[in-house]
């Protein structure tokens, strides 16, 4: 499907922030999504204020959902992607992640990264590969402590 065939059947993709359903994104990448779970609410405030967002939306009801770190310039970082449940399995993540690979303030970047446990299908549809010399990157990795929530 292409955009047209979304925007005819309700959807948009918009980076106005304003449209953003917090609590649909928070719920998600705090409670379902294998790499957020324990995100304090205020820290994805926090990411949110200072990332370029995608949100999808179907009548102004947040269908999915992605953030891109980026100075505009030479690199992007593309994470939080996710579709919810409801809308999945007719390509919006395919047209998600189209959008923000051609989106005008992303042109020209030396570098876009990611990093995925299960869609490596869908990204290398849009030219993402392994990384070319992962023994030159390096990482410092301190996971979100998930609260039970019986325990409060």
């Amino acid at each position: 499907m292409n955009a047209d065939t979304f925007l005819k059947k309700g959807y948009l993709i918009s980076t106005d922030k304003s449209l953003l359903d917090f609590n649909s994104i928070y719920q998600y990448l705090s409670e379902e999504s294998y790499w957020a779970k324990g995100l304090p609410a205020e820290r994805l405030a926090m990411a949110i204020e200072n990332s370029m967002c995608f949100g999808i939306f179907k009548e102004n009801r947040q269908a999915g959902f992605a953030r891109v770190v980026t100075d505009k310039a030479t690199f992007a970082y593309i994470c939080d992607v996710f579709v919810l449940p409801g809308y999945r399995g007719i390509g919006l993540s395919k047209w998600l992640i189209q959008s923000i690979t051609e989106h005008p303030e992303l042109q020209g970047l030396r570098r876009w990264s990611l990093a995925t446990a299960d869609a490596h299908g869908l990204y290398s549809q849009f030219g993402f590969t392994q990384l070319s010399r992962p023994e030159n990157w390096m990482e410092k990795f301190k996971p979100y402590q998930v609260i039970n929530k019986e325990e409060q």
